[in-house]
Order: structure tokens, then C-alpha cells, then sequence
């Protein structure tokens, strides 16, 4: 589904009144029966355009029925009204079942009419009516997916404040303000248990967007957990490192599956703050790995990159530490020699700085440095090059000053 474009309009709600007193409808429907038109005065009213032959529309119900119960509940003044784009009659009656408000009578050239009256070019699509000057937010769909019931009124300036609102969670150095609600101050730990948010402060915290069903997941996952445990175990960094996974799972089986092989903790699949967390930091694809520092505050939202070409080094993956290891890197690299002959192989080896690879020698995972043939593909780890001279060096150097 293809968002508008973010501009906002103001449309008088009279014309529809107009448009449907032109066609002598007298009446909306409801669940229960006909309601007068009258019926909408004083309330803010949204035109829903949509479709039962429509699976994005058919997506968005739910949410949309979701936002409109809440609203209700909460004593605001909105109604929706349902103007279909069905090819017929029973199409308009299976979709209308879906929905908890009023509908327009099905008449396709008064839905037509309608939908050119509100320069309706997609679906589904909400227009609201406004009478008086307030900008509305174009948008809606998008406004709504993002905010649920929270982005009430639907006004541009109510848009800045959540955006203000996420500024402020994703700046503001307080962990409990980006993982906690008012009914909910705990994230869930491997064993099904509650962990209070306010006794992970002062540790180092991934967030880490992930899914089962995406194999690049399952395998950073596998990565991940490798530095989680080191991280864990090692004297001076136990219990300073924490991950708290926000899941993209399709379903609450996929949720529990993914969480099966992972020692950390978790959002609860049916909390909305999952989708918060995704729009605050901007999350875009998967797998990614937020890292916040023991102030609460965001040290990157790129962990991912540190994780995948430093490992447990990169802990506690400030720029300090990042520049630390660079430069032990070029330090290394600068005493080891630029190519060599190594007698178990025909071709000349040249050095070369390899994000991760398996050395054909020992069989062994490397990364960082390596000698590399440039017509085989063949690698060496540095401490299997057999040449006398580099052997005698790394014997004395290289394997006393790793990063």
C-alpha cells in the first residue's frame, strides 16, 4: 500500500452532507439499523474508503476497529463512515460486518461521486472532515499505523508532538521510558519470569530487532549470542551486558520459537511497545541492534556492524573503544609483512584485512588479518604461515598482541 504524500488539507464537512442530501440519502447505516444524519453533528468525522476485494483494507481493519473502540471508550467525539469501493452489494454487506461504525448506503455513482469529491486515488484511505481552520493530517493511514489510538485528533500539530514525544524517548538517557507502559514495568526473561526495567540500569543494553523467520536473523543471532555469553562469563564485563529482543515475529508460536534458543530477555509479543520501539529508532530492516549505554542513552544504532566485525572486543562499543581497536588493528597489520611464500602452497600470499573467514589450513574461523592468495582463494591465518622468518616474528609478536 502507497502512502500519500504528508500534506495536510481541510475539507468542510457540509459538503458531504451536500453531496448525500443531492442523492436524496436521508440516513447512514449501522449495525443496528439506520441512523438519521444528524446523527454526526458536533463529532469529527472521518470518511473510511475501502473494500472487501482489498487485502491491505482487510490489513488495516483490525487497527482501525482497535482505534475506533478505544476513542469511544475514552468519551471522544469521533465517528467513522464507511464508503465502499465493493463491485457489488454483498461485497459492501461481508466487509460492513467488520466494522463497529456507520456506513453509507451502497450506491456505487454516489460512491463515486464522493470519491472524486475527496480526491480518493487509493485505498484504503481516511479523509476527515473538518469545520473549521485545523490542518488535518493527510496522512492518516500512516499517522494511525504508526500512533494507534494516540494520534487523536489527527491534527499536524498533534504529529509533532509524538514525534517530539519519540525525540524525547530516544534522547532523553531514561530506559524505562522506552520499554515500560502504565500497566506493564518489566520485560520477560528466558524462563517466562518478569524482570523490573529499573534493575537493568547502569548495564549496557541491546535491543535487538529480530525475527525467526528471516534466515539473516537466525544467523546473527547465533553470532550474537556467542559475544552475550563471553560478555557474561568474563570477569570485568559480567552482568554489565544485557539484550532485550523486539520482536518482528509474524505470530505469538514464531515469537516463542525465536525466544527458545536465546539466553536474553524480551518485549511481550502482544505489546504494542515492539511497533514503538521499530518507529523511534527508525528501524527499517532486520536484523538490527540498538545499543544504549549504562546513561540510558544511545551509544548506536548500528550494533549490528560492531558485533559482526569486532565480536566481545567491541564491548563497550563507544567510538573510544571502537578507535582502540582500529588502531591495535593497523599497528598489527603494519608489523606483519605485505606478502610471503608459504610452503604449503604454490602461490604467493598476500596480507589482507578480512571481515571473517575460514583458514584452509587449521580449519579455523579468523578475522582481521589474513594472507590471501589472489588466484585461488585460498586464506591463512597469520600463525599458519609456515616461513621461517614470519614464523619466528609471530612466535615473538603476533599472537602476544591481539586487539
Amino acid at each position: 500500500m502507497e502512502r500519500p504524500n504528508n500534506q495536510a488539507k481541510c475539507i468542510d464537512s457540509s459538503d458531504f452532507g451536500t453531496i448525500l442530501s443531492s442523492q436524496g440519502v436521508e440516513f447512514l447505516l449501522s449495525s443496528k439499523g439506520k441512523v438519521p444524519l444528524s446523527s454526526c453533528v458536533g463529532q469529527t468525522i472521518c470518511l473510511f474508503f475501502s473494500a472487501n476485494w482489498c487485502r491491505p483494507c482487510k490489513s488495516f481493519i483490525p487497527t482501525l476497529v482497535q482505534l475506533y473502540d478505544t476513542l469511544r471508550t475514552r468519551g471522544k467525539d469521533l465517528e467513522i463512515i464507511f464508503v465502499s469501493f465493493d463491485h457489488d452489494e454483498n461485497g459492501f454487506n461481508e466487509h460492513f460486518k467488520c466494522m463497529s461504525w456507520l456506513a453509507v448506503p451502497f450506491d456505487a455513482a454516489l460512491h463515486k461521486q464522493l470519491s472524486n469529491r475527496y480526491q480518493v486515488d487509493r485505498i484504503p484511505s481516511l479523509s476527515p472532515l473538518a469545520s473549521n481552520e485545523i490542518l488535518i493530517e493527510d496522512d492518516l493511514i500512516g499517522l494511525i499505523e504508526d500512533y494507534g489510538p494516540e494520534a487523536f485528533p489527527f491534527t499536524r500539530k498533534r504529529r509533532e508532538e509524538l514525534k517530539a514525544i519519540d525525540d524525547s524517548k530516544r534522547q532523553g538517557g531514561k530506559l524505562e521510558q522506552l520499554l515500560t507502559l502504565e500497566d506493564r514495568n518489566y520485560v520477560l526473561s528466558r524462563d517466562h519470569g518478569k524482570i523490573i526495567v529499573s534493575e537493568l540500569a547502569g548495564k549496557t543494553t541491546g535491543l535487538y530487532f529480530g525475527a525467526h523467520w528471516c534466515p539473516p536473523c537466525r544467523s546473527f543471532t547465533a553470532q550474537l549470542i556467542e559475544v552475550y555469553n563471553e560478555l557474561n562469563t568474563t570477569t570485568t564485563t559480567n552482568q554489565c551486558f544485557e539484550i532485550i529482543l523486539v520482536s518482528t515475529d509474524r505470530d505469538h508460536k514464531e515469537f516463542d520459537l525465536n525466544r527458545s534458543s536465546m539466553p536474553w530477555l524480551a518485549i511481550p509479543y502482544e505489546d504494542r511497545t515492539r511497533q514503538d520501539l521499530c518507529r523511534i529508532f527508525n528501524i527499517k530492516g532486520i536484523p538490527a541492534l540498538v545499543l544504549i549505554g549504562p546513561d540510558g542513552k544511545t551509544i548506536s544504532t548500528d550494533g549490528k556492524e560492531m558485533i559482526s566485525l569486532y565480536g566481545a572486543k567491541a564491548f563497550p562499543f563507544t567510538e573510544t573503544r571502537i578507535s582502540e581497536i582500529e588502531a591495535s588493528l593497523r599497528k598489527e597489520g603494519d608489523a606483519l609483512p605485505h606478502q610471503v611464500k608459504d610452503v604449503k602452497h604454490a602461490h604467493e600470499l598476500k596480507l589482507d584485512m578480512a571481515k571473517a573467514y575460514v583458514c584452509d589450513y587449521c580449519k579455523k574461523q579468523g578475522m582481521f588479518w589474513a594472507f590471501s592468495c589472489d588466484v585461488c582463494n585460498y586464506d591463512l591465518h597469520p600463525t599458519c604461515v609456515e616461513e621461517e622468518t614470519l614464523s619466528e616474528f609471530l612466535l615473538n609478536h603476533y599472537c602476544d598482541h591481539s586487539p
